[in-house]
């Protein structure tokens, strides 16, 4: 995994502790709250309150026209089609519009378009069909705002449209009866970050008759399910949202997800549902149905209320979720392929990998692996039979991926975006072109590259971490966008013991400082690919949480991240966006040269070790005071031409049969006439 800078926050203590006296909290997690910007008694107030309530959904533009048209159109028995989208997002958008018309008396019927077929939004081939079976209205969840050339389409063939949407708007929106979007000007919103199925609540809110928290009982975990998926900010009226979602998820849940609930917690009857159980475990078995087959099914899956039906449904929302896995390990697998047979896509700035058949559905998961491992943005793309190429792209915070592609923008069909996450479609031949571009842009406008980071909550003693902590920290629950799990880093710790989990699969840590010792799980790392030793003194960010077991809980205590506490993190930074630079550009300093004394030190460091297991970036953490990372980096292809050493998965030494001059070998004589080394 990629090397992360540790960013620690910092809060006003004096306010901290005004506030944890007002509402008689825990002044910890009075700390924590202002630390994460809520340091006044109306922000806290709102956070920490367990009241639903749920802003007028009138303060929406042509919130009232949508109603009218709506009501009217169940009133004159017109047919009505909602058209949805294949995503979490868009499914539970769907589920709750169509069983609320449905409820209403409602001649209503849903569409989705296929991921692979139809692609995002509405279009002309669909309308056909939607038209085809007679419908008079549609109304569009989760999309529909850009669709300015299918609305007039929508309205030639003598149907009419209302639009549901929470992306991003262009300069003209689409004809409509109504375009109900949180980012319109003419909306008297304070709160803007909705996700689809959010507006699809304020719709049916202004259409129901009742008192708001009977619509809410009936269909707010729906739109929690909706929210926590589409990692939209879980603060302000999203908190609400998820916070009343999960009420209803652990007490009184509808029959799709008691049965959900009951197969992911068979050894303990009493689980709890969290935001991360929802996203982790419900939230990818939606969206694998619509990555891997048909949305259809997943709607299916929400509003049916047969228990048996349910759990035929959720087996087939399981099986493809397997499908989705197997899928995306075969494309990381083949990446992973690439990357390692032509190790100068490591050197890039932004790294772009293409194979044919990759699965539209699963290139974005496998961005993100890619992101993660090698802290760099990156675009993985599949290759249709036609030539065709599309992708997704996964970036680090402070590179905007979005602005990137748009300077590209003659190499493509279409992109859109954001900043941390895109899309992008090309002709084959038209690859190397956009590898080429984006990277120049990168170099031209990063001296330096965003380094990845992690933000820390705050640095705590091992002393704390505690049962009492977890309970403690629930207040801020639930977690999400803009509201993460707390991460805190424990500092100075020697490794006692390292145990493999899982067949190798996981690891637990046995962790030592002054006495007090800790057991940390590291989830993810095999146990063969674990850079560190017992003796090594490292930094541990860690989570912490409760297990039930045998009718008590435990602590758990889990690793997001772990250094050597000898690690220069800014150093190492500086120095390999110096190699990199000098790669791409043919420009440095002789810092970049290993000398004699250099290579020495390496040599010998491997001789100590029997070659080297874990990846280069680890050795040189091991080697950080005795040489820079260029130096290291030229040192190794240094001995590879001299046949000291093979790399492949590792550094292996060879026998030295004769004596060996280094500044002989073509790599180093090309460093030295590159920095002018006499």
């Amino acid at each position: 995994m990629a090397y992360k800078k540790w960013i620690v926050r910092s809060a006003d203590k004096e306010k901290a502790t005004e506030l944890s006296e007002k509402f008689n909290m825990d002044a910890f997690i009075a700390y924590l709250l202002v630390s994460r910007g809520f340091d006044d008694a109306l922000s806290v107030g709102t956070f920490i309150g367990d009241s639903f309530v749920s802003v007028s959904p009138f303060n929406f533009a042509d919130m009232e026209e949508a109603a009218f048209c709506i009501g009217d159109a169940i009133d004159m028995g017109e047919k009505i089609c909602i058209y949805g989208d294949y995503d979490c997002d868009g499914v539970t958008s769907t589920a709750l519009l169509y069983s609320f018309l449905k409820d209403e008396g409602a001649d209503v019927f849903y569409y989705i378009p296929s991921r692979e077929g139809e692609g995002y939004g509405l279009n002309n081939a669909a309308i056909d069909k939607i038209h085809e079976k007679g419908a008079d209205l549609i109304i569009t969840v989760d999309n529909g705002i850009s669709s300015i050339e299918e609305a007039e389409y929508i309205y030639s063939l003598g149907m009419r449209l209302v639009v549901t949407d929470h992306h991003q708007l262009s300069d003209t929106l689409p004809r409509a009866e109504a375009v109900i979007n949180p980012y319109r000007k003419e909306n008297t919103l304070e709160f803007r970050d909705y996700c689809g199925v959010g507006v699809a609540f304020k719709l049916v809110s202004a259409m129901y008759e009742g008192d708001i928290n009977d619509i809410a009982s009936r269909f707010i975990d729906l739109v929690a399910i909706g929210t926590i998926a589409d990692v939209v900010p879980l603060i302000d009226e999203n908190r609400a949202f998820v916070k009343a979602g999960l009420e209803k998820i652990n007490n009184s849940p509808r029959m799709s997800v008691a049965v959900f609930k009951a197969a992911m917690s068979l050894n303990d009857s009493k689980k709890v549902f969290s935001a991360g159980d929802i996203a982790f475990q419900l939230c990818p078995r939606i969206n694998a149905m619509g990555r891997m087959d048909d949305a259809y099914k997943a709607v299916e899956f929400l509003i049916d209320e047969d228990e048996e039906s349910c759990k035929f449904r959720l087996g087939q929302l399981n099986a493809e979720n397997s499908h989705r896995q197997e899928t995306e390990r075969e494309i990381l697998e083949d990446v992973e392929r690439q990357i390692s047979e032509r190790p100068s896509i490591l050197n890039r700035r932004v790294i772009v990998v293409s194979g044919n058949g990759y699965h539209n559905g699963v290139v974005g998961i496998v961005a993100s692996h890619i992101c993660e491992k090698y802290g760099k943005p990156a675009f993985i793309i599949g290759v249709d039979e036609n030539g065709i190429a599309r992708g997704s792209a996964r970036s680090i915070e402070g590179f905007n991926i979005f602005e990137a592609i748009n300077f590209c923008k003659e190499d493509l069909i279409r992109f859109g975006g954001h900043p941390l996450a895109a899309g992008v479609t090309m002709k084959k031949e038209n690859l190397d072109s956009f590898t080429k571009h984006i990277n120049e842009y990168a170099l031209r406008e990063y001296e330096l590259m965003p380094a990845p980071s992690l933000t820390l909550d705050c640095r705590i003693s091992p002393d704390y971490l505690s049962l009492d902590l977890v309970d403690s920290l629930s207040v801020l629950e639930p977690y999400g966008a803009s509201n993460l799990q707390p991460v805190f880093g424990v500092y100075s710790l020697r490794i006692i013991n390292i145990t493999p989990l899982s067949e190798g699969r996981h690891i637990r840590l046995e962790l030592e400082k002054k006495g007090k010792r800790i057991r940390v799980v590291i989830f993810g790392t095999p146990y063969s690919e674990f850079p560190y030793k017992i003796g090594d003194t490292v930094n541990v960010a860690v989570k912490v949480s409760k297990n039930f077991y045998k009718e008590k809980y435990y602590l758990s205590v889990q690793a997001v991240d772990i250094h050597l506490s000898s690690v220069d993190g800014d150093k190492y930074f500086k120095e390999k966006n110096a190699y990199e630079s000098f790669r791409l550009t043919k420009r440095g300093d002789k810092s970049l040269y290993p000398d004699r004394e250099v290579c020495a030190a390496v040599y010998r460091y491997l001789k100590a070790c029997g070659g080297y297991n874990f990846t280069t970036d680890e050795l040189y953490f091991r080697l950080q005071d005795k040489v820079t990372y260029g130096q290291l980096i030229f040192a190794l292809a240094a001995f590879r031409q001299a046949g000291l050493i093979s790399v492949e998965d590792k550094i292996t030494l060879l026998p030295a049969n004769n004596k060996v001059k280094l500044d002989e070998t073509e790599i180093l004589k090309t460093v030295r006439e590159r920095l002018n080394i006499g």
